[in-house]
């Protein structure tokens, strides 16, 4: 149990790591109004903080800096809210005044915005939109031998995909085609849509248009729609003004591990709703271990939802990130319902 002068040093360390990312020392400590204690016995309760395992040593005689453990201790219990200054609201806000009418444009300034107030690397993942039904079913002939199908999904997103027409079939064909697709399939999860199409449409098909197997396979192949993890970077570059990553060995397994199209796992560990912190080893992947991981998740509409990550060094900015994360988590909910509702278009795909 600590008691409340260790409290308060360690919350001063912590703070002074943070802002200075320089270890911090019993004199700097001595000299701040809510610390009226003496140098020797800041050096003696630091001492003990450091051997409960809330602090450490960089260089034997160097000040000291936050361990995992007290970064976490810290985080749990010594955390305050972070009032955001003017420009910073102003800027947050602009991200939901402009009223984006694309999903996938909206996550992207979100991600953008967040790693410019923040100056490290954000992470965005997408809802994933195969659980959208459909609304409705098109294919328009190109010429003789090429068509293209088009998917319109209950919440506005445009799927396109090209096919080729098998020899022989008439226009006539494919608007048969369409009305059996349109009766039989509006409402079906883009998920479900393959087993679907399986199941309630191939024999009526077979039973209205001549040779209607070959047309089926061609366009059962063009809408294969597999669910997707989509994430939108920024700040990518931001590790590098951070001076924990000096390390040119660091960057590069930073930059690697953020370009190879890793899963989304690797930074998304929690399904439940509310923000996360994970410091260093909490992570569970030797390469984020000298990193922090905020996440935060948000709604897309009643049956879809999405997670945000702010990725830094150990000692990030925890209190302004989980503000900011709280904020922008809302706004999007917020934003991403009006869309849904709104049956706006809410992010376009083509192929």
């Amino acid at each position: 149990m600590l008691t409340n002068r260790q409290l308060l040093l360690l919350q001063l360390t912590v703070n002074d790591f943070i802002e200075s990312a320089q270890p911090v020392g019993s004199k700097q400590l001595s000299q701040k109004q809510e610390a009226p204690f003496s140098s020797a016995t800041i050096r003696n309760e630091l001492a003990e903080l450091e051997e409960m395992g809330y602090l450490e040593k960089t260089h034997t005689s160097s000040g000291r800096v936050p361990s995992e453990k007290g970064y976490r201790f810290y985080v749990d219990h010594l955390l305050k809210p972070e009032k955001l200054k003017t420009e910073d609201s102003f800027q947050l806000r602009s991200i939901f005044q402009d009223k984006i009418v694309e999903m996938e444009e909206l996550i992207r300034k979100s991600a953008t915005i967040l790693s410019d107030l923040t100056n490290y690397t954000s992470i965005l993942l997408g809802p994933d939109t195969t659980l959208h039904a459909v609304k409705r079913f098109s294919i328009v002939p190109l010429d003789e031998k090429t068509a293209v199908a088009i998917i319109v999904t209950d919440n506005g997103r445009v799927e396109n995909r090209l096919f080729n027409v098998p020899e022989g079939f008439t226009a006539s064909d494919i608007e048969k085609m369409v009305n059996i697709l349109n009766e039989r399939l509006v409402g079906t999860p883009l998920v479900q849509l393959q087993q679907i199409l399986l199941k309630e449409t191939k024999m009526i098909l077979e039973r209205h248009i001549h040779h209607a197997s070959e047309l089926y396979t061609a366009f059962q192949r063009a809408i294969s729609i597999e669910p997707e993890e989509r994430l939108f970077f920024g700040g990518k570059m931001n590790m590098m003004k951070q001076p924990e990553f000096n390390d040119v060995q660091k960057m590069k397994t930073f930059f690697e591990l953020i370009e190879k199209g890793v899963p989304a796992k690797t930074f998304f560990q929690d399904d439940l709703a509310g923000i996360h912190v994970r410091i260093g080893s909490e992570n569970n992947n030797n390469a984020m271990e000298d990193y922090s991981v905020i996440t935060a998740t948000y709604s897309a509409g009643e049956q879809m939802a999405g997670s945000i990550a702010i990725i830094g060094p150990k000692r990030m900015d925890y209190a302004r990130v989980i503000t900011l994360l709280d904020l922008v988590s809302s706004g999007l909910s917020s934003e991403l319902a009006r869309l849904t509702i709104g049956g706006g278009s809410a992010g376009r795909k083509e192929h």
